[in-house]
């Protein structure tokens, strides 16, 4: 699991330090194995409530993973998940297969087990790819925001500051959020127009952890 969050708005990245061979001691993503009756979504969240003390998060799958080498003890195959959380809302804890769980820059993890750096690179090209279709700031903005906001999470992502006349211009023509009638941003400056998202295109985030 790829768990993502701006925090002092930058992109941060979860990871656990493993408590127990291969790779002991070292840092990775949270994951485990799939047990023999146990969905992979069911997996996704146990795995993540017990290594993170993580609970209740939208994840999304992005990516299998299967060369033969990738894991010291056999075969094995796994599935990426990712989300982007609000770092605020979590209260990390971490148990059986992981002695500490913490909050990394995504632009500078710690050295990372098995072919963790690539899941993430992955996981972070799969959230740009996102972007424009897709409400991917919709756990981390209010039901109502403003344009800027939307802007910060995109930076966010994208790891580099964004033209802001050509942002609202290609938000606002490709319909991915839509003006709320009657509803400004109070603030020190001119109040500003506050959006909403107008809806998912492509298919539904599994919501996992309920």
């Amino acid at each position: 699991m790829v768990l993502l969050a701006i925090r002092d708005d930058r992109l941060s990245l979860l990871l656990i330090r493993r408590a127990s061979e291969p790779f002991r001691g070292c840092w990775a993503l949270p994951g485990g194995f799939v047990l023999e009756r146990e969905s992979l979504d069911a997996a996704a969240a146990r795995e993540l409530a017990e290594e993170a003390g993580v609970t209740r998060v939208h994840l999304e799958p992005f990516g299998v993973y299967g060369d033969p080498d990738r894991d010291p003890r056999g075969r094995v195959i796994s599935v990426g998940y990712v989300a982007l959380v609000r770092a605020d809302e979590l209260v990390l804890q971490a148990a059986t297969d992981a002695d500490a769980a913490a909050w990394f820059p995504l632009d500078e993890p710690p050295a990372l087990a098995f072919d963790h750096p690539r899941i993430v690179a992955d996981a972070r090209a799969h959230l740009r790819d996102a972007l424009d279709r897709e409400p991917v700031g919709a756990e981390l903005l209010p039901e109502s925001f403003s344009l800027a906001a939307l802007q910060r999470v995109h930076e966010a992502v994208v790891g580099h500051a964004i033209d802001k006349r050509n942002f609202r211009r290609k938000v606002l023509a490709e319909g991915l959020v839509e003006a709320i009638e009657g509803e400004l941003a109070g603030g020190a400056h001119r109040p500003a127009q506050l959006y909403r998202y107008a809806g998912r295109r492509g298919e539904a985030k599994r919501e996992v952890g309920r």
